[in-house]
């Protein structure tokens, strides 16, 4: 509940996607630079098994941030630091419930109150459970406030099938692309392949539909790396896509708001890889496995950007404007990062895809295009409370009754 004139926070953060470290160290930074003289937090570290706990020490998770006992502080020792178990009591009361016992996690162990009562949720998660509406939909059980989007938005948002069916609906220009399941692949490679390429010519973007920060994502030159490359992206997904791979320039629009969002300027990124692939979001110049590249032995260089991004005011308006609606096409709110492509030799603008739960990394592009915009991180996490809180007073404001 507020404390005196504070609200209390609830950060999540880890998840059960494969995104999980990028999940804390993006809390991590969340952690460090939210206002303390009008906030509360309560970190709430997600384990990949799905485990709810209360992380008192947010030292854990400002260390993994800065790379300091990372090794000590891995999925198998969060029990050796004594996190206690916490669930979320989704029966409207906002609270959260404490095992009784720090033993093994059991739904049938006694529960107890904790003297906290949430006021709002900050779900820095990325993927699947966190930022496909599962998360949203908990917290429209528990009618507790929410930061981003609501449980249509998110899944939406996440799935780039159905985000693409979106955007082509409103006629957003969006690459060239097939959709198909992983039972499908099974029972039909060939024929699926000879479908792609009569439509699509190499190279090809191969991509899990429910992941983000590029995991699972490869780019096929030819067959040969089609046939490998599309079981890598079935380990992460049961829906595959695969795009037409474009000589392109990588932009993103940040979006922030609810019923009358507004775009930042536009940022352009370099990737360091030959897309901008999970290690060149996040790796250092080094050589190592990665879960973009399935096993592989990969390069890691570094990725670079530039905000704002040079290219003329006419092609930075309309990425502005269609990331506004692309925002409402997909039902979002609070806030996304909208990523597009820019054809080098035509100029062509095409919508890539939303983001419902941007990156809040140090390096992540969603809070450095809103500084730019003279927001600062502190305030921009303000807001973000703000705009959950607002829009919940005015969906509570629409509760239906029964007579």
């Amino acid at each position: 509940m507020q404390t005196g004139t504070k609200i209390t926070v609830g950060l999540l953060c880890g998840g059960r996607s494969s995104e999980h470290e990028v999940s804390l160290t993006s809390a991590a930074s969340v952690l460090r630079e939210i206002d303390r003289d009008r906030f509360d937090v309560i970190p709430i570290l997600i384990t990949r098994k799905g485990e709810w706990m209360l992380v008192d020490d947010t030292e854990i998770l400002l260390a993994y941030a800065n790379k300091v006992q990372a090794q000590q502080n891995t999925e198998e020792n969060y029990r050796c630091v004594g996190l206690k178990p916490v669930v979320l009591d989704y029966s409207h009361s906002k609270k959260l419930l404490a095992f009784a016992q720090d033993q093994q996690f059991s739904r049938t162990q006694e529960v107890a109150m904790l003297p906290r009562q949430l006021d709002v949720i900050l779900p820095i998660l990325h993927g699947p459970y966190g930022e496909d509406g599962t998360i949203q939909g908990l917290c429209e059980m528990a009618e507790i406030p929410c930061v981003g989007a609501g449980i249509i938005g998110s899944a939406a948002g996440l799935d780039k099938v159905v985000m693409k069916e979106l955007f082509a609906h409103h006629n957003f220009p969006i690459a060239p692309y097939i959709a198909f399941r992983t039972v499908d692949w099974q029972k039909r490679e060939q024929e699926i392949i000879a479908e792609i390429e009569a439509k699509l010519p190499y190279p090809l973007f191969v991509k899990p539909a429910n992941c983000g920060s590029s995991v699972g994502v490869n780019k096929a030159h030819d067959r040969g790396e089609l046939v490998e490359y599309v079981p890598c992206a079935a380990k992460f997904d049961r829906k595959i896509v695969v795009e037409q791979g474009l000589d392109v320039r990588e932009l993103e629009c940040a979006v922030l708001g609810n019923d009358f969002p507004e775009a930042s300027g536009i940022g352009e990124v370099f990737p360091g890889d030959e897309f901008y692939s999970y290690p060149a979001k996040y790796g250092e110049e080094s050589t190592t496995k990665s879960p973009a590249h399935g096993t592989k032995a990969i390069t890691l260089r570094k990725s670079t950007t530039k905000i704002p991004a040079d290219v003329p005011e006419a092609v930075a308006q309309r990425v502005r404007t269609l990331a506004v609606q692309a925002f409402l096409a997909v039902d979002c709110a609070g806030f996304a990062r909208v990523d597009f492509f820019m054809e080098k030799s035509t100029d062509k603008i095409y919508v890539n895809e939303i983001n419902t739960i941007p990156g809040f990394t140090p390096i992540s592009m969603f809070p450095q295009l809103w500084q730019a915009a003279g927001i600062s991180y502190r305030n921009l996490i303000t807001k973000l409370v703000e705009l959950a809180m607002e829009r919940f007073k005015q969906s509570a404001s629409k509760s239906y009754s029964v007579v």
